[in-house]
């Protein structure tokens, strides 16, 4: 007899992926757990992504499914959206119905907190990464003895983790910072820009965006925010006028308006230009492939996947001396260090600009040592899940 479909039958997935954003909204993060879940769902399907609804984003695109959830958007840091997963019905329903193996928390917030009620629920292990420098976001915004009590909960989540990791090893220093004493692994985030690009195809790129065979183009792909430092980057162009160049800076932020307002103040509008969010890999690309310097001297970051990508395309970072992002450059080598003075900006960009062959090695450096693909890095992802299970005496991701 051939067995009716019980809607409320528990289904049997491998994976759950829980993270506060997802795209569209684009950031290092979003990108990271979409490509867990791209890789995941070819190497063994069954795979779940968690996230707060964003409107009128369009999930039908992925072979895996995105369970969302009703969100509000977070005051001041649009688009990000936020939510309480328990609240919304349709969300329990398909939860209900869901027998997950593992679960991997990208966030420590809310999507953090339903991973860690379902892994307890279900009796399975968490997994949950650390990638931001979540106690500078409250800082800006709120009084020091909350931000403290914020610390201490991010420290019990990560505490309540079976397994803990870090997209690098100088982000450990970071954890260990907000009082976390447990172990911690290095788990490295990939490119999906890892490809053979033949010579020809950075000159297109150029020719596409309209650049001079003369111009040094400068790349800044990121939230549009004062911690990232932009500031220092613009201060240091506006010394440079004599050389010809072109900036583009890529994203969206706060803090937007008040980059334009400062470049517009320098005279910098003709050689820097604003093109916003983009969405598209294609299309980022082209802008990773045309810059010959992706300038990125965030004092804010962990380890953002933009300096990866630039060097997937061969284009070599300028990052801040002391940042925690920047332990993975190695100076003129694979990368450049500045120190965070816009006098010291300007010489190092007068002095590469002027050694365009020096600054090609190191792009090329940059992409046989910065950048692994996402999916050799989920691979060795998946061999831990299942090393973990193992450990519990759990089925295995097949």
């Amino acid at each position: 007899m051939m067995e009716l479909h019980n809607p409320l039958k528990p289904q049997q997935a491998s994976v759950g992926l829980f993270n506060d954003c997802f795209p569209p909204v684009m950031d290092g993060v979003a990108v990271c757990v979409e490509n867990y879940a791209y890789w995941l769902q070819k190497k063994v399907g069954g795979v779940k992504v968690i996230t707060p609804n964003v409107p009128g984003a369009d999930y039908s695109k992925y072979d895996f499914e995105v369970f969302d959830y009703v969100s509000v958007p977070v005051p001041k840091r649009e688009p990000y959206v936020t939510g309480v997963a328990e609240i919304d019905p349709r969300y329990l329903v398909k939860i209900a119905q869901t027998k997950f193996k593992i679960l991997h928390a990208h966030c420590p917030f809310a999507s953090g907190v339903a991973a860690r009620r379902i892994a307890r629920h279900l009796g399975i292990p968490l997994v949950a990464t650390f990638h931001s420098k979540y106690r500078d976001d409250f800082a800006r915004v709120l009084p020091k003895v909350v931000v403290d009590g914020i610390v201490r909960y991010i420290v019990d989540f990560y505490e309540r983790a079976d397994l803990v990791w870090v997209p690098q090893e100088s982000v450990i220093e970071v954890l260990r910072e907000y009082g976390y004493k447990g172990n911690v692994e290095v788990m490295d985030n990939g490119s999906d820009l890892v490809a053979d690009y033949p010579e020809q195809f950075f000159a297109d790129c150029r020719n596409a965006l309209g650049i001079k065979p003369d111009e040094f183009v400068m790349l800044f792909v990121g939230q549009h925010i004062w911690e990232k430092n932009p500031r220092l980057v613009i201060e240091a162009l506006a010394r440079m006028k004599d050389v010809p160049f072109r900036m583009f800076f890529v994203g969206r932020g706060y803090a937007e308006q008040e980059m334009k307002d400062l470049v517009s103040e320098r005279g910098l509008t003709d050689r820097v230009t604003f093109v916003g969010n983009i969405g598209e890999r294609d299309v980022i690309t082209r802008y990773y492939a045309a810059a010959d310097l992706f300038l990125f001297p965030s004092l804010y970051d962990n380890a953002p996947l933009v300096v990866r990508e630039a060097a997937a395309l061969h284009t070599p970072s300028v990052m801040a001396e002391g940042a925690t992002a920047s332990t993975i450059l190695t100076d003129g080598e694979n990368g450049f260090l500045v120190q965070n003075d816009p006098a010291a900006m300007e010489a190092k960009l007068r002095e590469l600009a002027a050694n365009p062959e020096r600054v090609k090695r190191a792009g090329i450096q940059a992409s046989h040592t910065i950048v692994r693909s996402w999916e050799d890095c989920v691979g060795e992802a998946l061999d831990r899940y299942n090393m973990l299970l193992k450990i519990r005496n759990l089925p295995t991701i097949q």
